[in-house]
């Protein structure tokens, strides 16, 4: 008997009935010559037991074909009815690709599935396309340092773009937002003022909101339009010191005032900053540490002080730049004037304070659902 081709569909069982026809024998007298019972025999042929080596062996030695051929034959139609399966499995490895699943659902981000095909059908949803072949409509995104942008800071930044739809601000202007600055420095000498700055933002025509960031994405902040008068700024709070807060969204500022389109900024604050090696992020920076204290002042501190920092000194030099001490110690720190473990009970945390007034995404804060 010739071998057959691989049964991709069809099981051994089919084969083997095909052989006994050929030879007019029955099922029992199959048994018999194999030395298994009748029983044995009829599950295997259907399909109710699995063919083994041993009886790949035995069909081999009955029908005149190799071992080899009824295993190959097993092994093919498990495989083929395992094919959904493996689709399934690859699929869910093609989304795994596209989007940081487990942390999108983790953020109720995305409604998990067990069926891949509603699972796509909610990433697709996610991001606004129709095919996961599509490229997802977002403008791209510039950002800080070389590094392209990764799947998990699309996601951040798709989510960021959806929840500024639920955002109310008034209509921005040249003169709303220099009037926003202004208030805004009178909240610089108190951690409980940061309360009040998404109202501020709000009046100046800006939406704010926060947005925890993603494992390993290192985002502080974002600035977009969602039209040509309509600015958005996104915080992480990354880092919940009130120097961090203060220096991001000062540094966001200033890509609105120049009109930057999706600035996304990582690593501008925190031990492990990355230098701005861009124009616009330079400049950003130059104006986020002196929008918060005048360098000409913060450089005859330093150079009356150092290296005899000490907590009055930095409480009496706050007190005459009208901030926070922790913003001084933040910038000393940056200037590794002081190490980075230096007057840390200074940094006071202003996480929970703000996300009482912004609406905020994470740590068990879940905005209502966005039509």
């Amino acid at each position: 008997m010739a071998d057959r081709g691989v049964a991709e569909v069809f099981p051994p069982g089919d084969f083997i009935k095909e052989e006994l026809e050929a030879r007019d024998w029955s099922q029992t007298e199959l048994a018999e010559i194999m030395g298994r019972s009748a029983k044995e025999v009829s599950d295997v042929i259907s399909g109710k037991r699995a063919i083994s080596l041993g009886i790949a062996r035995e069909l081999g030695a009955a029908f005149g074909t190799s071992p080899q051929y009824w295993a190959n034959l097993e092994s093919s139609y498990q495989l083929g009815r395992e094919g959904g399966a493996h689709d399934a499995i690859e699929r869910r490895a093609r989304l795994y690709q596209l989007a940081p699943i487990k942390e999108m659902v983790k953020g109720h981000w995305l409604e998990p599935s067990e069926n891949v095909a509603v699972l796509e059908k909610r990433v697709m949803q996610f991001y606004g396309i129709s095919t996961l072949d599509e490229r997802p409509n977002l403008p791209h995104a510039a950002r800080r340092g070389p590094h392209e942008i990764t799947q998990a800071q699309w996601a951040w930044l798709f989510r960021a773009k959806q929840l500024a739809s639920a955002v109310q601000a008034k209509p921005f202007s040249a003169r709303s937002f220099k009037h926003g600055l202004s208030e805004l420095k009178n909240l610089l000498p108190s951690a409980p003022e940061v309360r009040h700055v998404p109202k501020i933002l709000a009046e100046a025509g800006i939406r704010f909101l926060i947005l925890e960031h993603l494992p390993k994405t290192r985002i502080d902040g974002v600035t977009f339009w969602l039209d040509a008068k309509t600015p958005v700024i996104v915080l992480s709070l990354r880092y919940d010191r009130i120097d961090c807060f203060w220096h991001t969204l000062a540094h966001e500022l200033r890509h609105v005032e120049r009109r930057d389109a999706w600035k996304l900024d990582t690593d501008i604050v925190g031990e492990d900053f990355e230098s701005a090696e861009e124009d616009a992020e330079k400049e950003a920076d130059s104006f986020a540490v002196d929008f918060l204290i005048r360098q000409s002042d913060l450089n005859d501190f330093i150079s009356r002080t150092r290296p005899l920092y000490s907590r009055q000194r930095i409480l009496g030099f706050a007190a005459v730049m009208g901030v926070h001490p922790g913003i001084v110690v933040g910038q000393l720190q940056f200037r590794r004037e002081v190490a980075w473990s230096s007057f840390r009970p200074m940094l006071d945390k202003v996480r929970y304070i703000v996300t009482q007034s912004a609406l905020t995404d994470g740590w068990g804060h879940v905005p209502p659902t966005l039509s």
